[in-house]
């Protein structure tokens, strides 16, 4: 798959594009911000790493400008450690976050983990699954897509899946690590607590009001229930 680097350390990204194309991708490599939107205005990739410290464009806004354009999952790769940057970074949109130095095979690991999320629902072997709808809202398994009145709403992956299982246990509380289980079984100790940000934006999408959501309710001292019909 087509796959976009945008990091501005040459030594890295020379080993990191060797690694991943002997692995199999082609790897297209941007040292800064304005390369990265060139590239990605050209032509799709289907995955963008992105380290946060660039020399032209903070990478936590270079996120939030990259999910504008494109849907591709990005993975945060990046020598800065706070929690707040990762918190932020999944808020602009980012699906997982990788920290510097890493091992290559840790990274094509998180590649194929996140491209896994991606893929599920895509394709569908047996007969299609059936159209999710409550009141104004659809939810279309197979073409993962989100729409409130007929208008599509942005969720990343890890978003989509998040609403997907909350939405099939509509009426019933799943506590946070029954979600982390279905959706984030794959992802790193890090990103264990990520479950509120990634409900945060889908209120957001989804809700009339996210600041006093009748879709996704928290529980408190217990997790989300989805609910089915609204008062």
């Amino acid at each position: 798959m087509r796959i976009l680097m945008i990091e501005d350390d040459f030594r890295l990204a020379t080993m990191v594009r060797a690694y991943l194309s002997d692995a199999g991708h082609e790897v297209a490599v941007a040292d800064d911000g304005a390369r990265a939107l060139v590239h990605l205005e050209r032509q799709p990739y289907e995955l963008v790493l992105l380290d946060l410290m660039l020399p032209d464009v903070d990478g936590l806004t270079l996120c939030a400008r990259i999910r504008q354009i494109s849907t591709a999952p990005i993975i945060m790769v990046t020598a800065r450690g706070d929690v707040s940057d990762r918190i932020v970074g999944l808020e602009m949109g980012a699906d997982d976050y990788l920290p510097k130095p890493f091992e290559p095979r840790e990274l094509l690991a998180r590649i194929r983990a996140v491209m896994r999320r991606g893929a599920a629902g895509t394709t569908s072997p047996g007969p299609a699954r059936p159209l999710l709808r409550f009141g104004r809202l659809e939810i279309e398994p197979d073409a993962r897509a989100v729409r409130v009145d007929g208008e599509e709403r942005t969720l990343t992956a890890r978003q989509f899946d998040i609403l997907l299982a909350l939405a099939r246990s509509a009426g019933r509380v799943l506590s946070r690590e029954a979600l982390i289980d279905q959706v984030l079984a794959d992802a790193s100790d890090s990103f264990d607590r990520s479950i509120d940000v990634h409900v945060a934006r889908i209120r957001a999408a989804i809700e009339d009001d996210p600041k006093h959501p009748r879709r996704v309710i928290t529980v408190r001292g217990a997790g989300y229930l989805f609910a089915a019909s609204q008062p």
